[in-house]
Order: C-alpha cells, then structure tokens, then sequence
C-alpha cells in the first residue's frame, strides 16, 4: 500500500498548499496559455513529441476525468507526451490524456497535432471550456515525475530523484469530451527571463 501511495499525487486548487518556490510559483499560477508566455521567454520555441499512443489511465487521473473503475480501478485512453523547448532548452513535460469514449467531433485535431502545441489549439476554440487548476508535488516514484526524468536523461540532463517537481493540471471540456493537461515544470523553467524588445 505504501509503494502504491508513492505513485499517486496529492492535487490542491490553491497553489499555496504545494509550497512552491517563488521562482516556479508564478508559472504555476499563470494564466492564459503555457505556450504564448513561453514564446515571450525564448527566441525559439519547439514541441518535442515523446509519445502518443494508447494507454491506461495513471492513478490519479480516472477519477478527474469521471471515468469508472473498471478492472484495477483505470480506464483506457489516449495518451500525449511532449517536451516543451525554449531555444533547445526542455523546460516543461506536458502529459495529455483523452478517455477512449472521446470521438473526431468531440477533438478533432488531437490525433494530428503533430508538433503543434495543444495549449494554442485549447485556447483558440471558442467551444472549449476550461476547468479550475490543480497544483501538485511529485515525488520521484510518480509516473509522471519518473517519465519527465527519463525525458531529461534522454537529452543528458540528470535531475536527482530526491528532488521535487511541481505540477498543474486542468480538465478541458468540449461537446461530451473531456481531456485533461498536466504540465510538469523542469528545474530549468526558473531560468527564462523575458525576451527584450528593440523597438523604440
């Protein structure tokens, strides 16, 4: 039971409760979309596609998205997994999930997003409503912290497993659909400043 608390994360609507650095809080708590205040913070700005696949649902994410407990209490879905770069730097791991009860009319471009950002697409439909934010810790045994780490290690950045990642996540609706984004933001996100403008 220990081993399966270690794997679930603690979701708060108010950010004060993930004890946050000051440095990461401001990202947490931002508005409006992940994507346009990191395009104001880099001269480039790219999605990196690690994975969109089928999957099971992690453990604590039926339970947001209303799906039943079937089988060890998780249901299938749609799963994406990305890197969000600012000048080549990985500064955010984005994890989407979609129930397998979703169809074409509900999101008609997640399945051909290709290195497109979600959150552009999310934000510039005016039929999708978006959900209140959850703040989270995760733990080094969290799925979602182990699969950002092992990103990282892909692109030879090592982050210690003792060391925290803070989270958000937000559930969109659309028609009967329902998707819901977590960000995982990398040590690296406290670095960006903002671009400076030349323009007199």
């Amino acid at each position: 039971m220990r081993e399966r608390s270690l794997r679930r994360a603690n979701w708060y609507r108010h950010v004060l409760a993930v004890n946050a650095p000051a440095a990461l809080a401001c990202w947490l708590t931002s508005g409006g979309s992940l994507t346009a205040r990191l395009k104001a913070h880099a001269g480039t700005f790219r999605v990196q596609v690690l994975r969109q696949r089928p999957a099971q649902c992690l453990a604590d994410e039926s339970g947001a998205l209303g799906l039943p407990r079937i089988g060890n209490g998780r249901g299938r879905c749609w799963e994406r997994e990305v890197l969000l770069r600012c000048d080549n730097t990985p500064v955010v791991f984005a994890h989407t999930v979609v129930p397998m009860s979703a169809d074409a009319a509900d999101w008609p471009l997640f399945s051909a997003l290709g290195e497109r950002s979600l959150g552009t697409t999310l934000f510039g439909d005016p039929m999708v409503a978006r959900g209140p934010l959850e703040y989270a810790r995760l733990r080094g045994s969290h799925p979602l912290a182990r699969r950002a780490r092992a990103a990282l290690a892909g692109q030879g950045i090592a982050v210690p497993d003792e060391l925290l990642l803070y989270a958000r996540r937000c559930l969109y609706r659309r028609r009967q659909g329902t998707l819901l984004v977590t960000e995982v933001f990398l040590p690296q996100v406290a670095a960006l400043v903002p671009k400076t403008s030349n323009t007199r």
